[in-house]
């Protein structure tokens, strides 16, 4: 049996959800200090009893706030450019950075793996971009 910490101290509580059932909020564990913890009713671990924080916590909380449109096309361009980045990493650079392997290569293979490289370096400025990217391959 699982036996709940009392936790009689807590702040900076907000609101992660427009239900306000997630929140994120920092509390003072009796054996670890203020930590930060995460009120989800989908966690199973009772060592905290969410029910218990969020009747403490009450209405003192920060409101959810729904992310616009920027900020989701931000975070989603974040993701993309990310994803060139890796690719960029895993499938460009170790060849491009590498005499041996650059050297071996045809001249076609070279001007294949540059234009790749381009190709990769300007998805930012493709007309759908972030929402809409078409990856290129390497020839």
């Amino acid at each position: 049996m699982t036996v709940s910490v009392a936790i009689t101290e807590y702040r900076n509580a907000a609101s992660l959800s427009s239900d306000n059932a997630r929140m994120d909020v920092e509390i003072n564990h009796p054996d670890f200090g203020w930590i930060p913890y995460t009120i989800d009713p989908a966690d199973t671990d009772m060592t905290i009893d969410n029910s218990a924080l969020l009747a403490l916590i009450g209405s003192d909380f920060t409101a959810y706030v729904a992310p616009t449109q920027e900020e989701l096309d931000a975070a989603t361009a974040a993701e993309v450019r990310n994803e060139r980045n890796r690719r960029l990493v895993s499938e460009v650079d170790p060849i491009v950075s590498n005499p041996l392997r650059w050297g071996a290569m045809s001249e076609q293979e070279q001007a294949n793996m540059s234009a790749y490289r381009m190709a990769l370096l300007d998805v930012p400025q493709q007309a759908g971009f972030p929402n809409t990217v078409s990856w290129p391959s390497l020839a």
